[in-house]
């Protein structure tokens, strides 16, 4: 099993979400998240520029059976991609077990 982890622009979520849907990838966590990174966000305010480096984000979280890790990371790339700096990063991570907590059944089978 694997654990996905993207951080991608909160105005490509619903692209994403989509994406996911259709790769058959529906159970995922996601939350807004405030990070830092090489893309510079600037204000302008009476004509003064400001800049922060505080970025607004969305972050989620997909653990999904092997088979279904090209697909996913693939379906993320696809959508959340523009083209400039500050698309994303996604992180890949297996995953030892899982467990249904309804019925304590545990491995891939509590995925499904």
């Amino acid at each position: 099993m694997k654990k996905i982890e993207a951080i991608i622009r909160k105005s490509k979520f619903s692209d994403v979400k989509k994406a996911l849907h259709e790769a058959n990838v529906y159970f995922f966590s996601y939350w807004d998240v405030t990070g830092q990174g090489h893309e510079k966000v600037g204000h302008v305010y009476r004509g003064v520029s400001y800049s922060t480096s505080d970025i607004q984000r969305r972050q989620l979280s997909i653990v999904v059976n092997d088979d279904f890790e090209e697909v996913t990371v693939k379906a993320i790339l696809d959508s959340a991609a523009t083209g400039e700096i500050g698309d994303g990063k996604i992180f890949v991570s297996t995953i030892d077990n899982t467990y249904r907590i309804r019925t304590g059944e545990q491995g891939p089978e509590t995925l499904k």
